[in-house]
């Protein structure tokens, strides 16, 4: 059994849970080796203290789950079956009492929720997320591997994105070459949809990319992530295209500011309060605090949004092994919008930055 799944067993153990049950895609990936994303069908995966796990899945998965290396048993359901029957069928003959269920309640819905409380009644339900958040945090070797690897498939989609500035070229033109070179590296999918934004569109930290034409003395702003293996990336970059005013060099200079601030100070035995405040004070005190709304980064993984959150209210400690974002951002309407995100690893002895290409403004002529 993989060291992963005994460490659920371990936390199942001290804390009397019978059974967990795990049903969102990612995490049945990191625990079983398998990902899937079955849509409306049910994906689940069964954790006992002592007893053989089990996978449940639409049948027509089950090679996929064989190829994945899963070696213990496996529930193949076809479109008329009821897989909930089957999954009830296999803890029942198992033979243990189950008192006490861990299920996924972020992810878990209303319907599934009571389909099983009707299999177990007596039972009672925990969350299981925090514990697998926690599993997930810090990265083993392998994880990081491919984390790295997806960093530099990023840096490279900056590096074309940069080529592909030219006047009276859309923000669509641009995002569509960046996407197209990545196909061409062999790049199967992005971490989330990719953003290109130019002039007052870059203001907008989600903005939707469309037919805006880019023109001299805008910035464009590049957000965009690869997935390796199942692991993600997630770089920003502004580049201002044409020489560019004085208050937009301010504001790009105050961001550069606080990110690099905030990379400097993380590093283990700081709290992530500690890492967000570090960049947040720095554009406070240049005046632009409130135009810097959202957290200075995220834990990064399987999934492009994972634990920790970097927030100025976090009091977890930093970790060796960790793997987050440092993405501090301005965004002033009509002036400029400003984000630089790099993606860092935690060593014993402070930050290392994942993602390479330069954070200096460049200046496309």
């Amino acid at each position: 059994m993989n060291q992963r799944l005994i460490n659920l067993q371990t936390w199942m153990k001290e804390n009397g849970i019978e059974v967990s049950f795990i049903s969102s895609s990612e995490n049945v990936f990191y625990l079983s080796g398998f990902f899937s994303d079955p849509h409306e069908r049910l994906l689940g995966l069964a954790v006992f203290q002592e007893e053989e796990p089990f996978l449940v899945c639409p049948g027509m998965e089950v090679h996929d789950v064989n190829r994945s290396g899963w070696n213990y048993e496996i529930i193949g359901y076809s479109d008329i079956e009821n897989p909930w029957e089957l999954v009830h069928s296999s803890i029942k003959k198992r033979n243990i009492g189950v008192k006490n269920v861990a299920i996924e309640k972020e992810h878990m819905n209303v319907e599934r929720y009571e389909l099983l409380t009707a299999l177990f009644p007596s039972a009672a339900f925990v969350s299981a997320e925090e514990k697998l958040r926690k599993l997930r945090m810090i990265k083993d070797a392998k994880e990081l591997k491919s984390i790295k690897e997806a960093c530099a498939l990023a840096d490279y989609a900056i590096e074309v994105g940069c080529s592909e500035i030219k006047e009276g070229r859309t923000e669509l033109d641009v995002l569509n070459a960046v996407e197209f070179a990545l196909k061409q590296k062999g790049v199967t999918e992005m971490s989330f949809s990719t953003m290109v934004l130019t002039g007052a569109n870059a203001a907008s930290p989600h903005g939707n990319p469309g037919a805006t034409k880019i023109k001299k003395g805008d910035l464009v702003l590049f957000d965009l992530g690869v997935v390796v293996d199942r692991y993600c990336s997630d770089i920003t970059r502004t580049i201002a295209f044409g020489d560019i005013n004085d208050k937009q060099k301010e504001i790009y200079d105050t961001v550069l500011r606080g990110q690099l601030a905030a990379i400097e100070a993380s590093k283990p035995g700081v709290t992530a309060a500690e890492v967000d405040l570090t960049a947040r004070r720095i554009i406070a005190e240049a005046g632009y605090g409130e135009y810097f709304p959202h957290r200075l980064g995220h834990g990064l993984g399987i999934s492009v949004h994972e634990y920790p959150s970097i927030t100025e209210t976090n009091q977890l400690v930093i970790e060796e092994g960790m793997v987050y974002t440092i993405e501090p951002g301005i965004y002033v309407p009509n002036v400029a919008g400003v984000r630089i995100e790099d993606d860092i690893l935690i060593t014993a002895v402070g930050a290392k930055v994942l993602t390479k290409f330069p954070k200096e403004l460049q200046i496309i002529k």
